[in-house]
């Protein structure tokens, strides 16, 4: 486990959210929003919490992360890059053509990616497969699987939900990003999949509910989890799309949105917090 403090870790999380701006850039378009929601807890999963090797990606002792919201790759592609998994300055051809990184994860392409993900709802299950396989193997790794508030509008989450908790997959842990927004607006008017707690409860899983931006909270919510024996947990981490930049923050726009130039400068200047 990474001795790093929680300073440290809510400085590289503001990092992290400027590496995202500065690969989408002024005049294109990027899913800016849903990448900087998730910004603290994957900043603390790689770099406190999991067990990975950057030299070695395919590790077999490692644990796995699965980002079943595929659009918010981005915020998984600038820790892999700070953290050396391919050369950072590949972040600079983010959805060129032949690039590694395009707005989904591949897997086949881009070293620490353990699955294609994008088509919301599919990641979960992926999870569960990977968490009982490992189950199977002897193995002690765990496998964090990060879904989105309107992904969870998707039957497959539900029916991944159902297996996990009746196989009983205890090394799976299900982070759920709720940012209240989706693509087209609001998911309380677009579709409502509230309330989060009691569902996913009656599926079988133990919850915890926390503040997915403070980083503190996010490390307890997880040792937490660590002490669950006989269930998956699910942590309902509530959080704010388009964290740490005031013109993205609560922006339903900004989901797969696009910086004027000043908007870009802001970012680069500091504007995560």
């Amino acid at each position: 486990m990474n001795e790093l403090t929680v300073e440290q870790l809510q400085q590289k999380a503001a990092q992290l959210r400027r590496d995202v701006a500065a690969m989408i850039g002024p005049g294109r378009t990027g899913h800016l929003g849903g990448a900087c929601s998730l910004a603290d807890i994957v900043t603390v999963l790689y770099y406190k919490l999991m067990r990975h090797r950057p030299e070695e990606p395919r590790w077999p002792e490692r644990d796995r992360f699965i980002l079943s919201k595929g659009h918010g790759a981005l915020i998984q592609y600038a820790a892999l890059g700070d953290m050396g998994y391919y050369p950072k300055e590949e972040q600079k051809t983010l959805k060129d053509l032949g690039s590694r990184l395009q707005g989904h994860p591949d897997m086949l392409k881009l070293p620490g990616v353990e699955a294609n993900t994008g088509s919301l709802g599919q990641g979960l299950s992926i999870a569960a497969g990977l968490a009982a396989g490992l189950r199977l193997d002897g193995k002690d790794s765990r496998v964090f699987c990060c879904v989105g508030d309107g992904e969870m509008a998707e039957g497959q989450i539900w029916e991944a939900a159902m297996a996990a908790a009746a196989f009983g997959l205890d090394n799976l842990i299900a982070i759920v990003d709720i940012n209240g927004l989706q693509a087209t607006g609001s998911i309380r008017e677009r579709f409502d999949t509230r309330p989060y707690q009691p569902k996913w409860e009656a599926f079988g899983w133990h919850t915890i509910e926390l503040d997915g931006h403070d980083i503190q909270a996010i490390i307890d919510a997880f040792e937490k989890a660590f002490q669950v024996k006989g269930n998956p947990v699910a942590l309902l981490a509530k959080t704010v799309k388009g964290k740490g930049f005031a013109f993205a923050e609560n922006n339903a726009a900004f989901h797969n949105g696009t910086m004027t130039q000043e908007q870009f400068d802001m970012a680069m200047a500091g504007g995560a917090q």
